[in-house]
């Protein structure tokens, strides 16, 4: 729908938005699109975008020749684009990646050998790891229906093709190691994190997206890196770890990724144990001579012990970070939060406060903020927008305003009710029509409630303001 016209009223003022021009000068390039599936050597398919990633950009690695040196946007799910199309339309690889993950290893807590009894298994564990990635042709999308879209025409395909462009925004920030919220970025920079308390902070980002070319700063909720056992007594904000509600620490830490600390591998968590470290078992192959050896229960406390690991709190309950039908354990006390975690549970009154106070910024801040980041993303390097031509400016869209005299209001008594830096006060002021009010009640949920003068402080306030009762 056409603009009817522009205003003409109040002062002209000259203003900076946080938009940044875009120019387009490869509207004939094309997007093709394809579907890309990941499945590992036991055919089980790849979900976890993390994974995916690293298996797609091992992909380019390797197989760079077949694919014509192309350059890839890639949504870190079942989607992949390229500048041009690619050779063939069907593409099937086998990518091998070094296993870093301790996964592989049964009963030992540690992930590391628990005897010579499993020398074979941990050996395997360490074997690299095979994945199939199938690429398959799935559409076409002009980039030259942005250029239409900017004429009023072809909106529908504008939408796709601004959807690629943001995926490679994406892309750009997965590769530095953010975490991906939709269109918003966040790094592990200590100066962006505050803290709210309970074992969550504030995490300052940036929101990009080129449907409107704009960048402005967000924020999110993550969980506050460090010990897990710190973790568990801010949360709860209890001092004693004996006070710890376990079967509400067993919600909290659930799907929560750690890192052991005597080895450094990263876990995610799917339960806590039954039992507490000193009494916790698994069963563990023992080797004896030349014979086949016997399998035997040993405590986590024994094993770590065993390893010149020696648990300082055994009688805490370890995390289960095996499979449902594998447990693995490790002790509470090894393992640290991993930082960039996302908490999706709601916020108490204070931490919504807390974040909205320290989340605030002044304008000249912001601006500071978000042209900084223009600048050090350097969108003009990246091979997938230089092949469409798309350059960014990096300078913030300066526009026409117009600042609008303030509404006068008027009152009681007809008089006038002027705004005083920025807004209107009520103070000693009646209603413009107040009405008398038959009927009323007032309905007490505190027992420690004076009902009298509530009722005697709400008669006045409304004689004050014409109401008559």
């Amino acid at each position: 729908m056409a603009r009817n016209g522009l205003g003409r009223e109040g002062k002209p003022i000259r203003l900076l938005s946080n938009h940044f021009a875009v120019k387009l000068s490869g509207i004939d390039a094309v997007f093709y699109q394809y579907s890309v599936s990941i499945k590992s050597d036991d055919d089980q398919v790849v979900e976890g975008k993390g994974i995916g990633r690293k298996v797609i950009d091992k992909m380019l690695q390797t197989y760079s020749s077949e694919l014509a040196g192309k350059d890839f946007a890639y949504d870190g799910e079942k989607c992949l684009f390229t500048v041009g199309p690619l050779p063939q339309n069907n593409f099937e690889f086998t990518v091998i990646m070094e296993e870093t993950s301790a996964r592989a290893v049964g009963g030992s807590p540690g992930h590391e050998s628990p005897g010579p009894g499993d020398k074979k298994r941990v050996k395997r564990s360490h074997l690299p790891k095979q994945f199939i990635v199938g690429i398959s042709y799935a559409a076409r999308i002009p980039l030259r229906s942005v250029a239409l879209a900017l004429q009023g025409s072809d909106l529908d395909h504008a939408q796709d093709a601004l959807r690629v462009l943001d995926i490679v925004l994406r892309q750009q920030q997965a590769k530095r190691g953010c975490l991906l919220v939709r269109q918003s970025f966040f790094s592990d920079d200590s100066r962006n994190v505050v803290d709210l308390t309970g074992g969550v902070s504030g995490c300052r980002g940036l929101h990009s997206s080129f449907r409107t070319t704009m960048t402005d700063v967000s924020t999110t909720m993550i969980v506050t890196p460090g010990p897990v056992v710190n973790f568990l007594l801010t949360n709860q904000n209890v001092r004693d770890i004996r006070d710890i509600d376990w079967p509400k620490a067993k919600r909290m830490l659930k799907n929560l990724r750690v890192k052991a600390t005597h080895n450094n591998m990263e876990f995610k968590i799917i339960r806590l144990s039954d039992q507490p470290c000193s009494r916790q078992t698994f069963p563990m192959k023992v080797r004896s001579g030349s014979s086949e050896g016997q399998t035997v229960d040993i405590t986590v406390e024994e094993y770590f012990k065993s390893k010149q690991v020696f648990l300082e709190k055994p009688y805490l309950p370890c995390l289960d970070v095996g499979k449902p039908k594998r447990p693995n354990y490790l002790p509470i006390e090894l393992a640290n939060m991993i930082s960039l975690q996302r908490y999706t549970k709601a916020l108490s009154s204070q931490q919504r406060t807390t974040l909205v106070e320290k989340s605030r910024q002044k304008p000249q801040d912001r601006m500071r903020v978000v042209t900084d980041a223009v600048k050090s993303n350097r969108y003009d390097d990246d091979p997938i927008f230089s092949s469409c031509g798309i350059k960014i400016d990096s300078q913030l869209t300066r526009v026409e305003g117009r600042v609008l005299s303030a509404p006068m209001l008027v009152v009681g008594n007809s008089q006038d009710c002027v705004p005083f830096k920025g807004r209107w006060n009520y103070n000693n002021k009646k209603l413009f029509e107040p009405v008398r009010i038959e009927r009323w009640a007032i309905v007490n949920f505190s027992a420690r409630c004076d009902m009298s003068r509530i009722s005697r402080e709400l008669i006045n306030c409304g004689r004050t303001k014409g109401i008559d009762h």
